[in-house]
């Protein structure tokens, strides 16, 4: 670059900036190009401020049990507590809850279907997320509603909660109106609110309706023992949209089977496979090419791409984003 010029270099931009920039980005060219850039960048990756969104659901769906643990908590770890929105599927253990919630002071959106989180873990923890606006806990099985009503005392500013379940697992089971109660008098500050597939009466509803008066849409796919009419709706709660009983082909064709981000859910999959150690066969002096090869183990590519960038940097010494 030449003297005198009105431009910044790239490696030059503070971190936070680096940050936004690289958001931009698919997660596997965050986590295997941007570091081998330069000694800027990779920094930039290794600190806080890539990872204040972390969203490996799609990767978690597939990955094994002990990666998904070792990822987590070394992602998590690189956030520095800053980290607003989590996305992950599969939860195993409630050990790997509650290291979310040690670093839960930012967090606003926290997404968990299909984790096996029990209600003692949540009662526990639920303290550490009073930030939580957004909570996805759809398919715990595990979570009733002692869980619920745990996160309702705790989560004053819970405007969307998704516990939607399996029919699967619903199936030819009795009523059940407990979690309800709990949503009704814990969560008066819902706006959005999914209950697919729920054992639940229309009485219930009705008290959730009573008890969450400024919710704006609610999604009773599946419960079939619910009956409102469209008239009451009308008069009563003119602002809320409500999906179902009735399971609409349109939507779950365009909602929930829409299947446009596959190809960025592979490339996230393949980063995820390559730096937690199912990778193998790539050095620095090899092409591109060929960092797909399988191989290696989890410490090493760790060092490599976010401990290794340099031995003499320490603490960056970071200021705080304003």
């Amino acid at each position: 670059m030449e003297e005198g010029s009105d431009f910044r270099q790239w490696d030059e931009l503070i971190p936070d900036a680096l940050g936004l920039i690289f958001s931009k980005l698919s997660l596997q060219e965050i986590l295997t190009v941007i570091p081998r850039v330069c000694k800027s960048w990779g920094k930039a990756v290794m600190g806080p401020y890539c990872w204040q969104e972390i969203n490996i659901e799609e990767w978690s769906n597939r990955c094994r049990l002990d990666l998904l643990d070792r990822m987590l908590r070394m992602l998590i770890t690189r956030s520095c507590g800053s980290i607003r929105k989590l996305s992950v599927s599969g939860l195993h253990e409630d050990a790997l809850f509650s290291f979310i919630a040690e670093h839960a002071g930012s967090l606003q959106t926290l997404r968990l279907p299909r984790s096996e989180i029990s209600d003692s873990i949540v009662e526990q923890v639920a303290g550490k997320f009073s930030s939580i606006t957004f909570l996805d806990v759809s398919y715990c099985s595990k979570l009733s509603s002692h869980g619920l009503e745990a996160i309702g005392k705790n989560c004053k500013w819970l405007s969307g909660l998704c516990r939607n379940m399996h029919p699967l697992d619903t199936a030819g089971k009795p009523l059940r109106d407990d979690e309800a109660h709990a949503i009704a008098t814990t969560m008066p500050k819902l706006k959005h609110l999914e209950m697919a597939y729920h054992l639940i009466t229309t009485e219930s509803i009705l008290r959730i309706l009573s008890g969450c008066p400024q919710l704006e849409f609610l999604d009773l796919r599946g419960c079939w023992s619910v009956a409102l009419e469209d008239r009451f709706l009308e008069d009563k709660y003119p602002k809320l949209k409500v999906l179902g009983p009735l399971v609409v082909d349109y939507y779950e064709r365009n909602d929930w089977d829409d299947s446009s981000d596959l190809s960025d859910a592979s490339s996230d999959y393949l980063a995820w496979q390559f730096v937690a150690g199912e990778m193998e066969g790539y050095s620095d002096d090899e092409s591109y090419a060929g960092m797909w090869d399988y191989e290696g183990r989890l410490e090493e590519l760790e060092l490599r791409f976010y401990e290794g960038i340099d031995d003499d940097a320490g603490d960056y010494g970071w200021p705080p984003s304003p």
